[in-house]
C-alpha cells in the first residue's frame, strides 16, 4: 500500500501512436504538483411539467468532455525527452556521442502534429490505495523555464486533453537515479548566433513557449469527445531577465530595438569525457520590450528586461538535452 497523501502519487507518461488512445507509461517524472482535471460540459433538460418543481435528475446529459490542467516539475538530467518532444514538435533520436554514454537530443521548433501523449496519475486515498487517472491525448499547450539565483531549474506545463479514462491499471512506478539542473550550473550568453558571449549580472531568468491551437475541435459523430487539436496561431516565445544594472548591454539592445541571440544554458556533471549533462535553450533572435532601469532608492538598480523572441529567417529556436538516456 502506499502512503494516503500526495507522499504516494505518481506520474508516468507515455507517447501515444495514434491521439486520444491510451498507452501504458514507462518513464514516470518526479513533480511538485499538478492540477490535471476532467472537464465535462452537461445540459439539463428543463421540460414543463404539471406540478414538477424540480428538473430531473434522469435528463441530465454531458454534452462534451475534455481534460486540462498544469504539471509542475524540476527539469532534471535525465527522463525529460518525451515532455520536451510533445512541447517542440520535432520527432528526435538521441544521437550517441562518439563511442560514450552520453546521448544529445535535438528538439526543435516544429508543428506538434502527431505528438500527443498519455499522463497517467495515481492519487492516493487516505487508506493507502492509489486510484488511477488516465488522461489520454495531451498536447503541450505551454511551457515556462525559469531559474533564479540559489534556485532550481523549474518547468510549469499546461496540457489540454482529450478525455480522462479511470478505466485503466496503474501503473508500477520506477525512477532512475536523477539530479536537478540548477542556478550554479546556469551561464546566459547574447551576441551574435553562435558566437554568444557570457552577460554578466543576470540573477533570474524565465522563457516561456506558447503553442496556439485550436482545443475545440469537437464535431458530430465523436462521441462528445474531441478530434485532435491543431495549430492555428504562430508560436510565442517571451521571456524575461532579471539582473544587476553592471553594464549597458541589454539596456542599449531596449533602446536600439535591436536583436540579439540568446543562449540559455545549464551545464551539469560529466557524463563521459569531454561530454557533460546539458540543458540548453537557443533563440536566435530577441528583442527587448521594456523595463529599462529605474532607481528607486539606495539599493543596487536591478531592472527586469522582458523580451520576445523572432525568428531570425535562418536559424531555428532550439532546446538541446545532453543525457544517458539512450531513449526518450
Amino acid at each position: 500500500m502506499a502512503i494516503g497523501s500526495g507522499l504516494g502519487a505518481q506520474i508516468g507518461i507515455a507517447a501515444e501512436t495514434t491521439y486520444g488512445t491510451f498507452v501504458a507509461p514507462a518513464k514516470f517524472i518526479e513533480f511538485t504538483k499538478e492540477g490535471l482535471v476532467l472537464k465535462k460540459t452537461t445540459a439539463q433538460s428543463a421540460g414543463i411539467a404539471a406540478g414538477r418543481l424540480m428538473a430531473l435528475s434522469s435528463r441530465r446529459v454531458v454534452t462534451q468532455r475534455e481534460a486540462s490542467g498544469s504539471i509542475d516539475l524540476e527539469v532534471t538530467n535525465k527522463a525529460m525527452g518525451l515532455i520536451l518532444q510533445a512541447l517542440m514538435g520535432t520527432t528526435v533520436t538521441p544521437v550517441q556521442q562518439g563511442a560514450t554514454a552520453a546521448y544529445l537530443q535535438t528538439h526543435t521548433l516544429a508543428d506538434t502534429a502527431g505528438k500527443s501523449l498519455t499522463i497517467q496519475k495515481g492519487v492516493p486515498l487516505t487508506t493507502g490505495t492509489v486510484t488511477d487517472k488516465s488522461f489520454v491525448g495531451c498536447k503541450v499547450v505551454s511551457a515556462e523555464f525559469s531559474c533564479e539565483a540559489g534556485g532550481m531549474l523549474m518547468l510549469s506545463l499546461e496540457v489540454d486533453g482529450k478525455d480522462c479514462d479511470e478505466a485503466q491499471t496503474l501503473a508500477s512506478a520506477s525512477y532512475p537515479v536523477m539530479s536537478p539542473f540548477h542556478f550554479g550550473q546556469m551561464a546566459l550568453k547574447t551576441g551574435t548566433f553562435a558566437s554568444e558571449t557570457a552577460l554578466d549580472g543576470v540573477r533570474k531568468v524565465s522563457i516561456k513557449v506558447e503553442r496556439g491551437m485550436a482545443v475545440d475541435r469537437f464535431y458530430a459523430n465523436q462521441s462528445a469527445l474531441k478530434k485532435e487539436p491543431i495549430s492555428n496561431d504562430l508560436v510565442k516565445i517571451t521571456g524575461s531577465l532579471e539582473m544587476d544594472y553592471v553594464a549597458t548591454t541589454i539596456d542599449d539592445l531596449h533602446t536600439s530595438d535591436g536583436a540579439t541571440a540568446l543562449v540559455w544554458e545549464f551545464l551539469g556533471p560529466t557524463i563521459e569525457s569531454p561530454h557533460v549533462e546539458t540543458f540548453r535553450i537557443k533563440l536566435p533572435a530577441i528583442k527587448i520590450d521594456d523595463a529599462p532601469p529605474t532607481v528607486e532608492g539606495f539599493d543596487v538598480i536591478r531592472p527586469t528586461f522582458g523580451f520576445t523572441a523572432l525568428y531570425d529567417g535562418t536559424n531555428a529556436v532550439a532546446i538541446e538535452y545532453m543525457s544517458a538516456d539512450v531513449t526518450l
